[in-house]
């Protein structure tokens, strides 16, 4: 899986290719939007914390905030919502999405920096 982590403040970012499930595993079973510490990603990343912010699976398929599954489902999109484009006035259309809990069928999950927590000195 690639973790393509952002950091807002510069615009920067960066793209991990990870294989190691014993690392992944910190990730699975939580949603977009969960907070993660990154001490797991090596000895560089201590002290981060880490936001899900979404993803795509093995087929291209987007997550989305608000559907509750880590599977796939066909949706009905209508004017106004995420992931839809309206082409025409009126139209709906039913497409596939991935739902936003984590699971081993991503190939890449976006991740934003929220902080990096300081280490205590001793007093």
């Amino acid at each position: 899986m690639k973790l393509n982590i952002a950091y807002p403040a510069t615009g920067c970012q960066k793209l991990l290719k990870i294989d190691d499930e014993k690392i992944l595993s910190l990730f699975y079973d939580k949603r977009i939007g969960a907070e993660v510490p990154a001490d797991r990603l090596g000895d560089e990343w201590k002290g981060y914390i880490l936001k899900i912010s979404g993803g795509n699976d093995l087929q291209g398929f987007c997550m989305m905030q608000g559907v509750l599954t880590n599977t796939r489902v066909r949706l009905l999109f209508a004017k106004g919502m995420p992931n839809y484009r309206e082409r025409r006035t009126g139209v709906r259309k039913r497409k596939s999405v991935r739902g936003c809990i984590v699971d081993s069928q991503l190939s890449v999950l976006d991740l934003v920096i929220m902080r990096k927590e300081m280490p205590k000195s001793p007093d």
